[in-house]
């Protein structure tokens, strides 16, 4: 496994989940939130984005977590070797999505100028997560079939099983050495 696309809802655990990838395996991690918006919650060009993906997954080797489907997916899906989508639960994922915004710290997978508060665009982005599975779910699943049916996908739904995951990799050589 050299390219890895991690799917999933706000909260899920996507960013962690790269992170201990990186971790394991010595991949870098690509996070597409970070390459999308601007500061402030601004959307870039969607051009302007496709490209900052584009450079993004040139390397040979990298974990990219994030799901923008219908805008990357036709770069990302031919050149990974797995998906992971990560199935947590939606309450998990809203009660993360909360916790995280009252924490407010700074998060390396978002662009600089832009943090989580509790404002009325919060408010919408609860309602997208709660309502993911049932709302959004379904089309990135579509696309993900139309453009990458053959790229082994792992569905992942507990903290244990992406324990047992992480714990059947073998650790990058990097790793070994420490």
């Amino acid at each position: 496994m050299q390219r890895i696309v991690i799917l999933g809802n706000a909260g899920s655990g996507k960013s962690t989940l790269a992170r201990a990838l990186d971790k394991r395996l010595g991949l870098p991690v690509v996070h597409l939130d970070k390459l999308f918006w601007e500061p402030g919650w601004v959307e870039p060009d969607a051009e302007q984005f496709r490209t900052r993906v584009t450079e993004a997954i040139t390397a040979d080797a990298w974990v990219c977590e994030g799901n923008y489907a219908r805008r990357t997916f036709d770069l990302r899906l031919p050149r990974a070797d797995l998906i992971i989508w990560l199935d947590t639960p939606r309450l998990t994922c809203f009660t993360r999505v909360i916790l995280r915004s009252v924490m407010n710290r700074p998060r390396a997978d978002l662009a600089a100028g832009c943090s989580e508060k509790l404002d009325r665009e919060f408010l919408t982005f609860l309602k997208f997560v709660w309502n993911f599975d049932r709302g959004y779910r379904p089309g990135i699943e579509a696309v993900r079939l139309a453009i990458g049916p053959q790229i082994p996908t792992l569905h992942l739904r507990s903290s244990r099983q992406i324990a047992e995951f992480l714990n059947s990799l073998p650790a990058a050589p990097e790793a070994c050495l420490e």
